[in-house]
Parts: structure tokens; sequence; C-alpha cells
């Protein structure tokens, strides 16, 4: 399993990339493994803000549905078009490529002390073992 030092993790699996007031967010390797390959990425809440722990999309596998949950309050800036039925129609990017070109979505980060809140490489490790 490949958890980069460099991003932040979730106890739901989604991994964080601060970039200034930015953050780009999406499911870790471990994640994707457990779902299986990805068929479909729905998030209709660009231009909304989410509030951490909400749900801002689902992701689409070929034996189930899960629910993707905004590790950081922010406004959704950006989906990752390259992800889109309409455009890339990549969704599979998501296992191939997690930490890269499969990122979901780019948020603007109204709290960025909740980034301390997040867990450490380390930590995300421990946690699925």
């Amino acid at each position: 399993m490949n958890t980069p030092e460099n991003l932040k993790y979730t106890k739901e699996h989604e991994w964080v990339r601060i970039e200034g007031e930015f953050a780009y967010i999406g499911i870790t390797d471990f994640a994707q493994g457990e779902l299986g390959e990805i068929v479909y990425v729905e998030v209709e809440t660009v231009g909304e803000t989410i509030e951490r722990d909400e749900v801002f999309g689902t992701v689409e596998a070929v034996k189930t549905t899960s629910d993707l949950f905004m590790p950081l309050t922010g406004e959704v800036v950006e989906f990752n078009n390259k992800l889109d039925e309409n455009d890339g129609d990549q969704p599979d990017l998501i296992n191939s490529d997690p930490y890269g070109d499969g990122w979901i979505v780019k948020i603007k980060m109204t709290d960025s002390g909740q980034v301390a809140d997040l867990l450490e490489a380390g930590a995300y490790g421990e946690l699925v073992g």
C-alpha cells in the first residue's frame, strides 16, 4: 500500500494535499483497493461550501457506491474533469494513480486550522494496518 509522507489523511480514507489556501482531495490507495474498479465519480458540489465531515460526492465501483466525506471545510472550486464521463471519462485514474491524476476535488479552505486534525502518513498506515 502506498501512503505518501507529504499528504494528510482521514479515518474515512480520503487524502489531502495542501497548496497554500487550497487543498486537493482524493481517496487513498487503500480505499481504491477495497472498492475495486472505479466506474463513475459524481460531484455536484462545485461552487458550494461544504463543512468538514459532510458528503461532497460519491464514487461508484463495480460492486458498490461509497460516499466521499469532506476532510476540511471549504468551497469546492474544481472537480477533476479527467474523471468526468462528459470530459475525460477516466474514473479509473483513481485506481491507477490515486495520489496524482486521480485527485477528485480542489477546495479553497475556509479554516486552515482544521489541517492539524488530519492524520500523518504513519498514523494512517497504522489505522489500515
